[in-house]
């Protein structure tokens, strides 16, 4: 009678479970999206299928299945499966596991793997109970980390482990994560609910799925299919209209405010982009283009700015990466702009598709192999090294654009000092130079 109880509450538990947890994966064909790691053929699905997994790391945003994929494991392997959380976890749960996992492997030769999440807050205590177990292979660790394990995870269980990098979803694996709760939840959506479901994830599926079991209950309650204010309330937040066209429409009058040097309406149309769910990659991409593009020598910074932002973005991720964005926005809109390096680099690519055969001087050809000396190559080259100045006047081009001249520095920011600058340390093209010992 116990054993009915028992199994009628679990029932009832699986059943008023969040619609995550219902539909959390057993197998690997169930889990969507990391094709990269886990489509057929794949190193990732090969170990895990022959169980022969070694230690490993999962590192990956929240929402990309982490934890659903130690669970599926679990279910395949035939060693014994231990979880503990590297924040509730004590030096006493380590060892204890470790000494059931030898007694195990004495007694039945089981081996044992132990799923550790949040596994970049392990402590040094924690650590130095566990390594050896992990050095000898008496346990296979399975970590998970919403944080970058090259920076956030000891470097001893980081260098006996293999990362496996774990990407946001994207919009197919979202849609099919969706058509799934709704067949769960015995309800349909329209496109639009759908669609904003998708773009506000940030390629979060439990988000997906939460939000969808929020909406779900919402519309029951009305006896309506789950429509667009249904996910708004969901998410708490408004939907905000940006198709296609939006897209390259809101992105143009984006690098334009910034181009104008108009902090507020950059910072306005970012806020846009962000609200809207666009891709905080593509806009970072952008502006590493318009560094150079609209800024360049004017601000040689803002290149540095905008690369770091960049990398900003892929390091910490939205939301709290929309304070790396907005830094950037604010740096390029009040630099100094200039766009001779975007002139420069199409003049003298005008000059290489033109006229004449481009031939390299003998003077700059390589001498280095057998038999160039006899050819003339390097004969009379001027190794700047040797010269005081660190610069010595000598022809680096083909005779036939030799006089032209693609870039012309801009009067504006860094630019004009830093041409003088460049002047004057070559002295001009008739100065004299001194040769140092060599």
């Amino acid at each position: 009678m116990t054993d009915l109880f028992a199994a009628a509450a679990e029932v009832r538990q699986q059943q008023s479970a969040p619609l995550a947890d219902r539909l959390r994966p057993i197998r690997l064909d169930d889990i969507v999206g990391q094709e990269h790691l886990l489509a057929p053929g794949r190193p990732l699905r090969s170990l895990i299928e022959s169980d022969t997994l070694g230690s490993v790391i999962f590192w990956g945003p929240p929402g990309t299945g982490k934890t659903t994929l130690a669970r599926v494991i679990a279910r395949t392997t035939e060693r014994w499966f231990e979880q503990l959380s590297a924040v509730s976890a004590s030096v006493k749960d380590v060892r204890q596991v470790l000494a059931q996992a030898s007694d195990r492997l004495g007694q039945h030769g089981q081996g044992t793997i132990l799923f550790l999440d949040e596994v970049h807050r392990f402590n040094k205590s924690q650590q130095d109970a566990l390594l050896p177990g992990v050095e000898n292979g008496l346990i296979t660790l399975i970590g998970a980390t919403t944080e970058n394990p090259n920076f956030e995870v000891n470097a001893a269980l980081r260098s006996r482990s293999t990362l496996f990098r774990l990407e946001p979803l994207g919009p197919e694996a979202l849609h099919g994560l969706i058509e799934r709760g709704l067949d769960a939840e015995s309800i349909s959506a329209s496109e639009d609910a759908v669609q904003l479901l998708i773009d506000r994830s940030g390629g979060d599926g439990r988000q997906v799925l939460t939000a969808l079991g929020v909406a779900a209950a919402i519309a029951k309650q009305q006896q309506s299919a789950i429509e667009l204010d249904h996910i708004e309330a969901a998410l708490g937040t408004k939907a905000i209209r940006y198709g296609r066209d939006d897209h390259y429409d809101v992105i143009s009058a984006f690098i334009k405010s910034i181009r104008g040097s108009d902090v507020d309406a950059g910072l306005y149309w970012l806020a846009r982009m962000l609200d809207a769910g666009e891709s905080a990659r593509f806009i970072a991409r952008r502006l590493v283009i318009l560094a150079s593009e609209d800024i360049g020598m004017a601000d040689p910074m803002s290149l540095i700015i905008a690369d770091a932002t960049a990398r900003a973005v892929e390091f910490v991720g939205l939301p709290e990466a929309q304070l790396n964005l907005a830094q950037a926005v604010i740096h390029l809109a009040t630099a100094p702009k200039s766009n001779t390096v975007t002139t420069a680099i199409f003049a003298a690519k005008e000059a290489a598709r033109g006229a004449g055969t481009g031939e390299v001087p003998k003077h700059l050809r390589d001498a280095h192999y057998q038999g160039a000396a006899g050819l003339g190559h390097g004969t009379g080259y001027a190794y700047p090294h040797t010269h005081e100045a660190g610069w010595v006047a000598q022809e680096y081009r083909p005779a036939e654009v030799a006089d032209q001249v693609y870039y012309k520095p801009s009067g504006h920011g860094a630019e004009p000092a830093r041409w003088d600058r460049w002047k004057k340390d070559r002295g001009g093209e008739d100065a004299e130079t001194t040769v140092l010992d060599e």
